[in-house]
């Protein structure tokens, strides 16, 4: 194979794969784990698959599993995959001097899914300053919080550290041993960790944004971009039809016995996780049939695009229902906050759409194949949590047999990189074309 003539899209992909491959050594090794602890390779090659893609399904218990040093190696794997790779390689290649090509700024491009060249090294750094600035600042207040609040001691900054990374990066790990359950009644604690779940999600694009109107000297005149008001509607949007429908369903079940508050919180909280992040102040097997599948298609969805999430993403939900809206009332354009959309951009999303049904179908199959002797619903639920890089698990993880980790495996990678990476590594350079045969209608629906 020819390096020099490898695609953008070609070369993230290996690069993430080789990053996978060196995490799942590292984590293979024996000092990341504690003193008498030995897991199989496959095991710490699920769990790298799921740091670098931000997932957070594990095979293991992480706090009972990894030793200080092991805890390091998966934060930087947090990094790594949720910031990406090239916002980090990019702040290198500054650092030592070096030039920023086309073909890095190609990469840069695929990367954080934008639209043209101009500008990607100063988003790279504004993304990388915030970023750090967040996780610094969520790891500043639950660490002195748990040091103040909790019998922690000194370990409750390592305990603050990791959470930070770990929420804002939307990688869903834990080191207490059951994700956010010892704290389903400290809601400063949710409320924390909801902002840096949100403030990962929710699109970096959108956090510039935020720091450029937050500086600009003219407020009132700044324009947003119509992907922040598309992407930040839809994403709060979801975040309240969540925590509306959460409530609603399980006000006769799992919340029968749970005081205003708690059933709030415990929607606000699942609502907000659901969306790529994965970690959880309750079983959420206790929740009804109802809410689990509702999770699940929220976890489809995912985050935003240029996010840490995974899934679909809140655009391609939002340009396929106005789409289908617009068709339905025979509108020739699909035009939204005073703006038309191109048709390249719905078609975009209607690939985007249909290949994700497509691959969780496919998925939800050879799962099930695998693993016969559970419910469908568990299927569905793990399937959907790894596509949408989520990390919530209704307890089929761990007993995931050889082929059922591979399939999950794959799909939290597939997951990670996104679907247009995917098709693009299909595209191949073709000459332009000389002539067009006859067009022809079919019966569509």
């Amino acid at each position: 194979m020819n390096v020099k003539k490898l695609s953008p899209a070609q070369w993230l992909f290996t690069i993430y794969l080789a990053a996978a491959a060196l995490s799942s050594v590292l984590l293979y090794l024996p000092f990341s784990h504690q003193p008498g602890v030995e897991i199989r390779y496959l095991d710490a090659l699920f769990t790298a698959v799921s740091a670098i893609s931000v997932t957070g399904l594990t095979v293991v218990n992480t706090a009972d599993t990894f030793s200080p040093i092991g805890i390091f190696f998966l934060m930087l794997m947090f990094q790594f995959g949720g910031v990406g790779f090239m916002t980090l390689g990019t702040f290198l290649w500054i650092a030592t001097g070096q030039r920023i090509g086309i073909q890095r700024r190609q990469m840069i491009m695929l990367d954080q899914n934008r639209l043209d060249l101009a500008g990607l090294v100063r988003l790279i750094r504004d993304i990388l300053f915030l970023s750090l600035a967040i996780e610094l600042l969520g790891a500043l207040i639950l660490g002195t919080y748990f040091y103040f609040s909790y019998s922690y001691g000194v370990e409750a900054f390592l305990y603050g550290l990791f959470s930070s990374i770990s929420a804002f990066t939307n990688a869903g790990f834990d080191i207490f041993g059951n994700s956010l359950g010892n704290f389903a009644d400290d809601y400063l604690v949710q409320m924390v960790h909801m902002f840096l779940m949100i403030a990962g999600a929710i699109g970096f694009p959108v956090l510039v944004e935020t720091k450029e109107w937050y500086t600009s000297t003219n407020r009132h005149n700044f324009r947003f971009s119509l992907y922040t008001k598309i992407t930040v509607s839809t994403y709060f949007l979801l975040l309240f039809l969540g925590t509306v429908a959460l409530w609603f369903l399980e006000s006769q079940h799992f919340y029968a016995d749970k005081s205003g508050t708690e059933a709030f919180f415990y929607s606000l909280f699942n609502s907000a996780t659901s969306r790529s992040t994965g970690l959880s102040t309750m079983d959420i097997q206790d929740y009804s049939l109802p809410s689990q599948l509702f999770l699940s298609l929220l976890m489809f969805i995912g985050a935003s695009p240029s996010s840490v999430g995974g899934g679909v993403r809140t655009t391609t939900l939002a340009v396929v229902v106005l789409a289908i809206y617009g068709y339905a009332r025979g509108n020739r354009h699909i035009r939204v906050f005073r703006r038309q959309l191109l048709d390249e951009d719905i078609r975009k999303a209607s690939v985007v759409f249909a290949t994700g049904v497509l691959l969780v179908a496919l998925a939800i199959g050879a799962v099930a194949i695998t693993q016969p002797h559970h419910s469908l619903m568990n299927i569905i639920f793990e399937v959907t949590s790894a596509f949408g890089t989520c990390g919530l698990s209704m307890g089929l993880t761990p007993d995931l047999s050889t082929a059922g980790k591979i399939s999950i495996m794959v799909l939290m990678f597939m997951g990670r990189i996104g679907i247009l990476v995917l098709l693009f590594l299909l595209r191949k350079q073709t000459p332009p074309e000389t002539y067009h045969f006859p067009r022809e209608r079919v019966i569509i629906g």
